[in-house]
C-alpha cells in the first residue's frame, strides 16, 4: 500500500478528492473504485505499482489516429474503476478480478526505452482499465518517462476532479477520453457516475494536450440522431479538428442488447461529419471508415485496414495532393 494523494480527513471519515464520486470513507472502508481505502485517518491506494496487463500496441488501438500514426506504444493497466458500466469491455480489470504483479516506475520506463521484438515504443499508454484510479503510480511513471523523452498517453473515462487533472496535464501528451453518451440519464443508469464532469474534463484538456474522443454507440441508449448531433456540435465548438471515434457495440459483461446495426453507425458518421473534420467508425471492419481524409481536397492521407496496417501518405503534416496542413502530430 501507498498513501494516496488528494484526500482530506475529518469527523471520523476520510474524503477522497480524486474523482467526482466524492467517496466519504470510514475506517477500513474502500471507495467506489475498489482500490482506495481509509485507514487510521489516512487514504491509501491499494493498486500502486500493480500491473495487471502490459503489451506493445499500435497507437491506433488506443484509439489515437492523429498522434504519431503508425507507431507503437507500451501499454499498461492496473485494476479498479470509478464507474460501473454494464457494457464494460475490460470488466475483469475494472472489477478487480485480474491478477497483478509489481513493476516500479523505473522498471516500466526502462522497458519502454528498449525495442520489443524489434519494435521501438514512442512511450507509455495508461489504459485497459481506468488509469485515474491508478493516479499516484501513473504520475510517478509518466514523470520519469517524460524526463527521458518518452510520450505519455492516457485512455480514460474523464471522471477526475480539477486539481489532479491539472497535475496530470503537466506530463500527459495525449488523451483518448471516453464520452460514453451525451445525456445524464445514461451516465446515471448505465455507468453509475456523473455526466457533467466528463464534459468539463474534455473542455479542460483541449488545447493543453492532444485529445481524441470515443463513444460506443449502444442501440436505443445513446445512438439517436439528435444525441450524435449534439455531441458533434459540442466538440466542434471546442475544436472542429478533434477526432471522434464512434465505435460499434457488441454484447458484453452485463449487457445483452443486440450489436449496433451498421446502418446506425454509418448514419452517425454522416451526422457527426457535418460538424467535425475527422470522424471514424470502430469495430466495423471497413477501411473506408478508418481512413483519414484531407478536409480540403478529400484525398486519403492515412489508410488503415487494421491496427497493424497503416499507410501514411503525408509530407510531414501536409497533404501530398493539395498541400493543406492537417491536425496531426507526427
Amino acid at each position: 500500500m501507498k498513501e494516496a494523494r488528494y484526500y482530506e480527513s475529518g469527523s471520523g471519515t476520510v474524503n477522497c478528492l480524486l474523482c467526482p464520486q466524492r467517496c466519504r470513507l470510514r475506517d477500513n472502508e474502500i471507495g467506489r473504485c475498489g482500490v482506495r481505502q481509509a485507514r487510521d485517518g489516512k487514504l491509501y491506494t491499494l493498486n500502486y505499482g500493480r500491473v495487471a496487463s502490459i503489451a506493445l500496441d499500435p497507437i491506433e488501438k488506443k484509439p489515437l489516429y492523429h498522434f504519431y500514426p503508425g507507431s507503437s506504444i507500451v501499454s499498461i493497466g492496473s485494476v479498479g474503476c470509478n464507474l460501473s458500466c454494464g457494457f464494460c469491455q475490460n470488466y475483469q480489470l475494472s472489477t478487480r478480478q485480474a491478477g497483478t504483479e509489481y513493476l516500479s516506475a523505473e522498471e516500466l520506463v526502462a522497458l519502454a526505452r528498449e525495442p520489443i521484438h524489434g519494435e521501438k515504443s514512442i512511450g507509455i499508454a495508461y489504459t485497459y482499465s481506468e488509469p485515474i484510479v491508478w493516479f499516484e503510480h501513473v504520475m510517478d511513471v509518466a514523470t520519469k518517462a517524460k524526463s527521458v523523452g518518452l510520450k505519455n498517453v492516457l485512455v480514460t473515462n474523464g471522471e477526475i476532479r480539477e486539481g489532479p487533472l491539472d497535475e496530470l496535464l503537466t506530463v500527459i501528451d495525449a488523451m483518448n477520453i471516453d464520452v460514453k453518451a451525451f445525456n445524464q440519464r445514461f451516465y446515471s443508469e448505465i455507468c453509475s457516475g456523473p455526466f457533467k464532469s466528463v464534459l468539463e474534463t474534455v473542455e479542460r484538456c483541449v488545447g493543453r494536450c492532444h485529445v481524441e474522443i470515443t463513444t460506443l454507440l449502444i442501440p436505443s441508449l445513446n445512438d439517436s440522431d439528435e444525441e450524435i448531433r449534439m455531441l458533434a456540435r459540442w466538440l466542434a465548438q471546442l475544436d472542429d479538428t478533434i477526432p471522434l471515434h464512434l465505435s460499434r457495440y457488441f454484447p458484453h459483461h452485463r449487457m445483452n442488447l443486440p450489436p449496433t446495426p451498421l446502418d446506425t453507425l454509418k448514419r452517425a458518421y454522416d451526422i457527426a461529419s457535418e460538424s467535425l473534420k475527422y470522424v471514424y467508425l470502430g469495430n466495423v471492419g471497413d477501411p473506408k471508415y478508418a481512413t483519414t481524409y484531407c478536409p480540403e481536397c478529400g484525398n486519403p492521407v492515412i489508410r488503415r485496414s487494421a491496427y497493424y496496417s497503416v499507410q501514411v501518405l503525408l509530407d510531414g503534416k501536409r497533404c501530398r495532393n493539395c498541400g493543406a496542413t492537417l491536425a496531426i502530430i507526427a
